[in-house]
């Protein structure tokens, strides 16, 4: 189903969207879905993170492969310590295989990371994006010199994501803890439940878009919890468009 998936992406995009396809995770999948990306016209595509029997070496190794069937650098998203060595990362940006790094290994005290900073001897500050949301982004911005973040919530509340950046940018970083407040209600239940599936139902709660039936091996959240998702997705919601009459 992937060249359909591809397909429709590349109707449907915006003129100016940047659409990054994410391939694998385990090996075989990722080196057939780089070809089938090859010579299309998408920037590149995020190798997703290997949670199966790996070696940083064998990460490593793939990972370089696999761009070579892309026929251009990937995006390397990283969610443990053990998928592949700073060093590692470091040789393959400079091979160039490699243009960006999704860091999303999670710490008790974003603060204390001695992955992060041994990495940051190792690349450009410039291509390591935040991947954990707007809980340890401020950190990452102001304590780690990185320029940027990615979000789930940005799926409400797109306009309030957009200005934790614009402040951490100024230099206002009470600013943006003040508004990255909003975001935490839904950012708890994400991490206290799940992810993906409070997301996913979330969406839906707040009458954005009916998001549906998960596909398998996922499951939707059960209905026990829709309460609470409801209303912290709603209140994230109220903050957005409060924003968007305000910016108005």
């Amino acid at each position: 189903e992937y060249p359909a998936v591809l397909d429709v992406i590349e109707q449907e995009a915006g003129a100016d969207s940047w659409v990054i396809p994410s391939i694998g995770p385990d090996f075989g999948r990722m080196l057939d879905q780089a070809r089938i990306l090859r010579g299309r016209g998408f920037p590149t595509a995020m190798a997703l993170p290997m949670t199966a029997p790996a070696t940083p070496e064998g990460v490593e190794t793939g990972l370089a492969k696999v761009a070579e069937a892309l026929g251009g650098p990937l995006i390397v998203y990283v969610k443990t310590g053990q998928y592949v060595t700073p060093a590692g990362l470091g040789r393959l940006a400079r091979a160039g295989a490699l243009c960006a790094i999704k860091y999303a290994i999670e710490r008790p005290d974003p603060r204390q990371d001695d992955y992060l900073r041994a990495l940051l001897g190792e690349v450009d500050r410039d291509i390591i994006v935040s991947g954990m949301g707007e809980r340890p982004a401020i950190v990452h911005l102001r304590e780690f010199g990185l320029r940027s973040f990615t979000s789930g919530s940005v799926s409400i509340a797109p306009r309030l994501s957009t200005a934790i950046l614009e402040a951490c940018g100024r230099g206002d970083y009470t600013g943006a803890e003040r508004i990255r407040e909003y975001f935490l209600p839904l950012e708890d239940l994400r991490d206290g439940l799940h992810q993906i599936r409070v997301l996913h139902e979330a969406v839906s709660l707040a009458g954005i878009a009916d998001m549906g039936r998960m596909l398998p091996l996922l499951s939707n959240i059960g209905a026990e919890h829709h309460a609470a998702i409801r209303d912290a997705a709603r209140l994230l919601l109220a903050r957005e468009r409060e924003a968007i009459a305000e910016a108005a």
